[in-house]
């Protein structure tokens, strides 16, 4: 059964989710440039979006509101832009504006979006902006000391790095990058969803099975294990499907399709409040919000891209 959806990788591999596609050119050669960066940062044509506590400031349309290098210098921040890359010779920015007590101000802004939120009518491309974005500021946010000594780190190449003029270390923006999973019966008619403990259990929402790849851990290897730790499902043939940035902070979504060995589930109570397999028609019924108690993540993940995949073949 996982060699025939497999068989239908050519239908999905140009498929691009929620939160990629971004076509900016993060332009890495120009960015090792102080000089080029600083003049950038001046430049009249030059695009800011801001953000506020990690939402995102939209136009009345509902669209990623960008502001002018002036507009940014007005606030007087004292907190560095990060580059995010040129899109036709115009250099585009992130900037942090939480200390700003009304974003009211700033030309075109609409309101302040969550990312999630605002992703659901979000061009894929904008999407993808807002990915690269809110995970680098998020970073910075959290990572203004040197691990190494303690120290202040300051911003360097364009928001890419963090230095640390104490002691000299380096620190780069961290991507972790995380397996999910669509396990398929020996049958091929029935897939594994989960719903982990926790806020959502007993809503009836379940999910493809996801964790943490280990350091020193293969893709694969991640999949059987997490599998095996949250199901008890010992796991064979496993094949890469797609993947998705999930700027919540910083994940790299990593889509498989699954092969089960077994079928008795044991559920790790501390992970999960319950595994459980599921009918082509259950999913079907779920994915058309008819099912009287099941319900599975909609097209913003990169779950129901994998759930859709095997249900579709």
């Amino acid at each position: 059964m996982l060699a025939r959806v497999n068989a239908q990788r050519g239908s999905h591999m140009s498929l691009v989710h929620t939160f990629a596609g971004n076509p900016l050119d993060r332009a890495d050669a120009l960015r090792r440039d102080p000089e080029w960066v600083a003049r950038a940062i001046a430049a009249p044509d030059s695009r800011f979006l801001p953000f506020a506590n990690l939402n995102v400031l939209l136009n009345d349309a509902g669209e990623l509101c960008w502001v002018s290098g002036q507009e940014i210098a007005r606030l007087e921040l004292g907190t560095p832009p990060v580059f995010l890359g040129c899109q036709h010779g115009i250099a585009h920015f992130a900037q942090d504006i939480s200390a700003v007590p009304d974003v009211q101000g700033l030309a075109n802004a609409g309101r302040l979006s969550d990312c999630r939120m605002a992703a659901m009518t979000l061009s894929t491309a904008e999407s993808g902006i807002v990915a690269q974005a809110r995970a680098q500021i998020d970073w910075h946010r959290r990572h203004r000391f040197c691990s190494v000594c303690g120290a202040n780190s300051r911003s360097d190449r364009g928001g890419h790095v963090r230095r640390c003029d104490a002691c000299g270390a380096e620190h780069f923006p961290r991507t972790d990058p995380v397996a999910i999973m669509l396990v398929i019966d020996h049958s091929g008619e029935r897939c594994l969803l989960g719903q982990p403990a926790g806020r959502i259990a007993g809503t009836g929402f379940y999910s493809a099975l996801a964790g943490f790849i280990d350091q020193g851990e293969s893709i694969e290897e991640a999949v059987r294990r997490e599998v095996r730790e949250e199901a008890g499902i010992e796991v064979g043939a496993v094949h890469y499907h797609s993947s998705q940035p999930w700027p919540f902070p910083s994940s790299l979504m990593i889509g498989c399709l699954a092969q089960a060995q077994s079928e008795t589930i044991t559920i790790d109570p501390a992970e999960m409040a319950d595994v459980a397999w599921f009918t082509r028609d259950d999913i079907r019924a779920a994915l058309a919000e008819t099912h009287d108690r099941l319900k599975v993540p909609g097209p913003i993940a990169i779950a129901h891209h994998l759930i859709r995949a095997w249900v579709d073949n």
